[in-house]
């Protein structure tokens, strides 16, 4: 059996960790012990094999949980060259988001904490005091306590376009609030993935918004669109700072509705990316 992905599930005891081959559901449950912390340590993804050899099969009714337990979320803005023009169309034109694009450094941000990502099922939130939500489906990476990437998921940056656009120092109130990050199914090994960004293995990202059961957004980005490589995003986060848990970093979106178009409650926003599979959330209203 291929080890290949690792899954965070709740098979009726509490969060466990299992394995298996990206392309199905996940086969082996891991030791109760072992965290993604754990594997997250330098040399620690490269004991998958060994620990799904001394697992049990997983049992039948488990909840697929986010994946990830003690890691930061990071994130990544401007990353497309789609994303640039809908900024600067948001902010009326300013400059900033023009700048970042073309800078050697990127635009980084802290998008949620340990315990806070949402994981395939549960519902991602909108601000009651926002009247322009959107959903920003990225390539998420995921790095070792070294820095290295060992591993990569999907990633939906739920943000709000009329607080950002309104000034662009309410990002942290635009991008990081209650519910505002959905994360999964699994973290599937960076090395089993073809290049994603380039030859004949790059990669897709699809969103589709249902809205009482019809489609209100329908949209895909080639991720060969993506200007930043994951690895050097990975470096600048990396610079004069720590990660000994590891850290998820998502890579920024090719896709944003235009204005016509924002969440509501109700709302079931999927997205798919090639060889991570799909992520699948409803949408709520949070705050008051």
């Amino acid at each position: 059996m291929p080890v290949n992905a690792l899954w965070r599930i709740d098979p009726g005891d509490g969060p466990r960790l299992a394995t298996g081959d990206a392309g199905g559901p996940p086969q082996v449950l891991l030791p109760a012990d072992v965290l993604v912390t754990d594997l997250l340590q330098p040399g620690g993804w490269e004991r998958l094999p060994e620990l799904a050899a001394a697992g049990d099969p997983v049992p039948d009714g488990y909840e697929v949980l986010a994946p990830v337990d003690e890691q930061d979320v990071w994130a990544s803005g401007v990353t497309y060259r789609r994303s640039r023009d809908a900024r600067l169309a948001e902010s009326g034109q300013l400059d900033a988001y023009d700048k970042v694009y073309v800078a050697e450094r990127p635009e980084l941000f802290w998008k949620a904490g340990p315990g806070e990502a949402r994981g395939p099922g549960a519902s991602v939130g909108i601000r009651s005091d926002s009247g322009w939500d959107v959903p920003e489906p990225e390539l998420a990476v995921v790095a070792d306590a070294s820095g290295r990437i060992v591993a990569a998921t999907i990633g939906n940056d739920v943000s709000s376009r009329s607080i950002e656009g309104e000034n662009p120092l309410y990002l942290p109130q635009a991008k990081t609030y209650r519910h505002s990050l959905g994360l999964g199914p699994a973290l599937v090994a960076w090395a089993a993935l073809p290049d994603l960004l380039s030859g004949a293995g790059a990669g897709t990202v699809r969103l589709v918004v249902r809205r009482g059961g019809a489609v209100v957004v329908e949209d895909s980005v080639e991720l060969t669109e993506l200007q930043r490589r994951p690895e050097d995003l990975v470096r600048w986060l990396l610079r004069a700072r720590d990660f000994p848990r590891g850290v998820v970093l998502l890579t920024g979106t090719g896709i944003v509705p235009g204005p016509a178009f924002t969440l509501a409650a109700g709302d079931e926003v999927r997205i798919s990316i090639t060889g991570l599979g799909e992520l699948v959330n409803p949408v709520e209203v949070v705050g008051s």
